[in-house]
């Protein structure tokens, strides 16, 4: 499939990623061609983008949704730049396997590579990065949830970590008549994982990873003008 342009200018792009693409080659690809079809690639063969860094921010392999790639130097400086300090606005569609209670909120969790079970990501409240979500409910449906996710910052797997991980992480055994909902510390994600996700959900409830990016916006390279690009959820 050729790559989905919203907006083209000579020094960027906005495409929007269909899941299944990769936003880069993947390990290996000298050896497998089928792993080097990646958004890089296409945009180098279609722009004949060879002498400068092109990709400003990734999405994972199975996520589809709005990326933005750089065509030239300056581009790729000043967009990376604004990623780097957090002057960008990203949101994501996503349906979990589950029925969240609070209709908005926010999930704290680190998170740190799970090295034995690579590429799979965990919290780790001790090694971890600092990781943080916020999330809204857009539509509830008998045992799933709709919702509305707003990074603050951009951990790989993130958003899929912080959706599966259990409501109540704690450093020992909780009470026998611990809940979610009681005084005992609870440090954990929505207990709710995005339907399809074969990584932290074993692929149950949908036939692709239910997570697109639906909204990314940003400034003009000039300073001036705020930017901003909608795709709405294929699902």
């Amino acid at each position: 499939m050729p790559l989905n342009i919203l907006h083209e200018t000579d020094e960027f792009i906005v495409i929007d990623k269909p899941a299944g693409l990769r936003s880069i080659p993947a390990k290996g690809w000298q050896d497998d061609p089928s792993r080097h079809d990646s958004v890089e690639v296409r945009v180098q063969t279609m722009f004949s983008v060879y002498d400068c860094p092109i990709m400003v921010h990734r999405l994972d392999m199975d996520t589809s949704g709005i990326m933005v790639v750089a065509l030239t130097r300056n581009a790729h400086r000043s967009l990376s730049r604004q990623f780097m300090l957090r002057k960008t606005a990203k949101t994501y569609t996503a349906e979990l396997l589950g029925e969240l209670e609070s209709d908005e909120g926010a999930v704290d969790l680190p998170l740190i590579v799970d090295w034995p079970n690579r590429p799979r990501h965990h919290a780790n409240f001790r090694l971890g990065k600092p990781a943080r979500t916020l999330y809204r409910v857009l539509e509830r449906s008998p045992g799933r949830t709709r919702v509305s996710f707003r990074p603050v910052t951009g951990r790989t797997h993130q958003l899929r970590v912080h959706a599966a991980t259990p409501r109540c992480l704690v450093e020992s055994p909780p009470p026998d008549e611990h809940t979610h909902r009681c005084a005992w510390p609870c440090r954990g994600g929505l207990g709710a994982p995005i339907a399809g996700d074969t990584l932290y959900a074993q692929g149950v409830g949908a036939d692709r990873l239910r997570l697109h990016a639906d909204m990314l916006a940003f400034w003009s390279l000039s300073g001036g003008d705020w930017l901003k690009f909608t795709s709405p959820a294929p699902f």
